[in-house]
């Protein structure tokens, strides 16, 4: 007899593709119409190729999931996929390759860094950017062409720093943080700083480095610990975040670490693998969740790729629904900017997304500890 999770994740499924099909109108004709295109850039190559890669990945389940229920208006959907290697001269190129191919929208990009550099040229075009991952402020409450699934950094490292100022962990910190990603991270930092200030926490260093560029690891671990501070803040990429860790902890096994939202993929684990046990890590997403559509979805996404999606792959998987959705719903000479501002809300695989007049949102943050090689939910 099948167990009562594998016959809920195949009704999930099933639930999935009929969501699909009722967003999904069937037109009479002997030629098939030609496909819909839309875009995904973000960076498969590189330090933070995870997140681009299991962006990559769920977009393209989104789409496959909406061909195998019928399409857009019995339309296929043809998904174009550019690497922006994290470079802005070339994720300007590549979203401009894209919509001289005839993209409606576009998926990505996965970092703020390169949301900055591309957004002129979407708004130029009124091409819609709908972004899995990028929450700078930088881009909060503006009238543009770019929308996301991910809260603002001013949510999320408030959040983070109350939580710790709450339990009392770390009073003194010293920060290391990314200046390749900076509208992302000194976006982040500052949110973090006036919110752990203000509660009586002290910033006693902050440091940056350029994510691949001279600096070692080990001179910044000591440059950290020299301050005398009772724990350490990194804002950085998986990559960066695990190699710093065990550098620190190869100099001080207890003193504490937590770090931001951006860090929280499986690499930060597979990398860091003792040196990042007992760090304190922020979640846009519970791995944990039962939701009938996140099991589903989850089932599909390690069917199809053999690996987890991470928060990358959630949030994306959302993105390219929301912009699937939002082209099934479209009225006559309505732009899809406008379909998504009518629209009330649309269904993510965990919780509800509901944009504002400016394209943001509000979503659920946990804080989780690394235990046992596990992402374990703490608040």
């Amino acid at each position: 007899m099948q167990s009562s999770r594998t016959t809920g994740v195949k009704l999930g499924i099933i639930a999935l593709l009929s969501f699909f099909l009722l967003n999904s109108v069937v037109l009479p004709g002997c030629a098939p119409p030609a496909p819909i295109r839309i875009g995904f850039v973000g960076g498969t190559s590189g330090r933070v190729a995870d997140l681009g890669i299991a962006g990559r990945d769920a977009v393209l389940l989104a789409v496959e999931l909406r061909n195998r229920a019928g399409g857009v208006a019995g339309r296929k959907v043809e998904l174009l996929i550019r690497d922006d290697e994290q470079n802005p001269e070339v994720a300007q190129r590549a979203v401009r390759a894209l919509i001289d191919q005839g993209v409606v929208a576009i998926v990505g990009p996965m970092t703020s860094a390169m949301a900055i550099a591309v957004l002129p040229i979407a708004n130029e075009a009124r091409v819609l950017l709908v972004s899995p991952t990028v929450s700078t402020d930088d881009l909060t409450g503006l009238d543009d062409y770019f929308f996301r699934v991910i809260a603002p950094t001013l949510d999320n490292a408030s959040r983070v720093a109350r939580y710790h100022l709450s339990h009392g962990a770390t009073r003194r910190l010293a920060v290391a943080y990314d200046l390749s990603n900076k509208s992302y991270t000194e976006s982040w930092l500052n949110h973090f700083r006036a919110t752990y200030v203000q509660g009586g926490g002290e910033i006693v260093k902050v440091l940056g480095f350029e994510s691949g560029g001279e600096t070692t690891f080990l001179q910044l671990a000591e440059d950290l610990l020299a301050t005398q501070a009772d724990g350490v803040l990194i804002v950085a990429n998986s990559m960066d975040t695990a190699l710093l860790c065990q550098q620190i902890h190869k100099l001080d096994r207890r003193l504490p670490i937590l770090t931001s939202e951006w860090a929280a993929t499986e690499r930060l684990i597979e990398l860091g693998g003792k040196a990042v046990e007992g760090v304190i890590v922020a979640q846009n997403f519970d791995r944990n969740s039962t939701a009938p559509r996140y099991r589903a979805f989850y089932q599909a996404y390690r069917d199809r790729f053999h690996r987890e999606p991470g928060f990358g792959g959630v949030n994306a998987f959302d993105a390219a629904n929301v912009v699937l959705d939002a082209l099934a719903r479209r009225q006559d000479r309505q732009s899809l900017k406008e379909t998504l501002l009518a629209t009330p809300r649309f269904e993510g695989v965990q919780e509800p997304i509901l944009f504002n007049e400016f394209g943001d949102v509000k979503r659920s943050l946990r804080i989780t500890v690394v235990r046992d090689g596990q992402f374990v939910v703490i608040e």
